[in-house]
């Protein structure tokens, strides 16, 4: 079980995680899906939704606005676009979740996170209250299963056209 405590701890003292991950520091370097000189896919580590996914740069930016130029931030959005297509194409997918989040106080590495809403879900389990750690917990998912989950969508982003 997620101790959220100490995961917000972590967040906001620690070092970053989406720069662990870049660099190959951080535990979970089996949940990457994709990379390129400018960003990095992977899976959420602690997911409310099968398939849940984030998108960053590879560089610490902070600012949307004040760090990436128009041309760096459409080519983030075309990313995003790209493993949305990807997600649904690998999880059932009734809609797709996409927004930024984090905190200059914590989490400031920008992010997109990917959420794929299952089919069926009841209307009151949708939206912020499918994605809250508080509202629904995590999928507890074995290694193995985080590593297969990004290869089926490392292959699936594989074929979406830029």
């Amino acid at each position: 079980m997620l101790d959220i405590g100490a995961y917000e701890r972590q967040a906001r003292s620690g070092r970053c995680f989406i720069c662990q991950i870049v660099d190959g520091t951080h535990e979970f370097a089996h949940g990457e899906v994709w990379r390129d000189d400018h960003a990095i896919v992977f899976l959420n580590r602690y997911p409310t939704l099968r398939g849940y996914t984030l998108v960053a740069p590879i560089e610490h930016e902070r600012s949307l606005i004040n760090d990436l130029d128009i041309d760096e931030y459409l080519a983030v959005q075309r990313l995003v676009y790209r493993v949305g297509r990807a997600v649904s194409a690998v999880v059932p997918t009734e809609r797709l979740y996409v927004l930024s989040l984090g905190s200059n106080q914590g989490n400031d590495h920008i992010h997109w996170h990917v959420a794929p809403l299952p089919p069926g879900t009841p209307y009151s389990e949708q939206q912020y209250h499918s994605l809250m750690f508080e509202a629904s917990g995590h999928i507890a998912m074995p290694e193995e299963e985080h590593a297969s989950l990004a290869a089926k969508m490392r292959a699936a982003l594989a074929g979406v056209s830029r």
